[in-house]
């Protein structure tokens, strides 16, 4: 069978990268494709909002979620603490959505009684946004539904493995950062890329 992969091995071998860690890197990414398929399809959240017979949308989830902000889940978008305050513009930015969008699904969770908007204890002239006590219990139910699968499914896994497993996949987390940190070596070859790319006929062109 013909290695289709074999001219991505090429330019990783010439970029300086054995074959052991080219290998590694197909792989890897073959898991990671297929989980972000089925990470793409919400298939956990969907389960969850259909399991505990919940009338929301995902949307409408990630905004409760944005505005309870569980500890380190939106560690890079501002202070979620306890005192910490939360408007639309916080909710935008903890889900990277367009302001106007998190405005009208935090209205639509207004009329169902889920959030409710506050004076702001720091600032009175600024609106908050708070989970009402349905609000808050919905985010609980999820989050201990996430939890009881996943904890579920580490069950079977030894101690030895959840302690390999997870600062590996905390460094491993980071890996697209690097994406425009290039070694000399790796910046020649995606500079062959683009060069070839740009010879291609394009546009119906001979």
């Amino acid at each position: 069978m013909p290695d289709k992969d074999a001219r991505i091995r090429d330019h990783l071998r010439r970029a300086g990268i054995d074959d052991a860690s080219a290998q590694a890197a197909i792989e890897i990414d073959v898991a990671l494709q297929k989980w972000r398929r089925r990470v793409m399809k919400r298939e956990l959240g969907q389960r969850a909002l259909a399991d505990l017979g919940l009338s929301i949308d995902l949307a409408q989830l990630d905004v409760l979620l944005a505005v309870r902000a569980p500890e380190g889940e939106f560690d890079d978008a501002g202070p979620c603490g306890e005192d910490a305050e939360t408007m639309v513009s916080t909710v935008a930015a903890r889900l990277r959505i367009d302001p106007s969008r998190a405005s009208r699904i935090a209205s639509e969770l207004i009329r169902m009684g889920l959030i409710r908007r506050a004076v702001s204890q720091q600032d009175a002239r600024r609106t908050v946004l708070e989970l009402t006590p349905a609000g808050g219990e919905i985010v609980s139910a999820v989050r201990a539904y996430k939890f009881l699968v996943l904890g579920s499914f580490l069950k079977d896994w030894s101690a030895e493995e959840i302690a390999l497993f997870l600062p590996l996949l905390d460094r491993f987390s980071a890996w697209s950062d690097r994406a425009g940190q290039h070694s000399p070596e790796v910046a020649e070859r995606i500079s062959d890329l683009r060069a070839a790319l740009a010879s291609l006929p394009m546009d119906g062109a001979d």
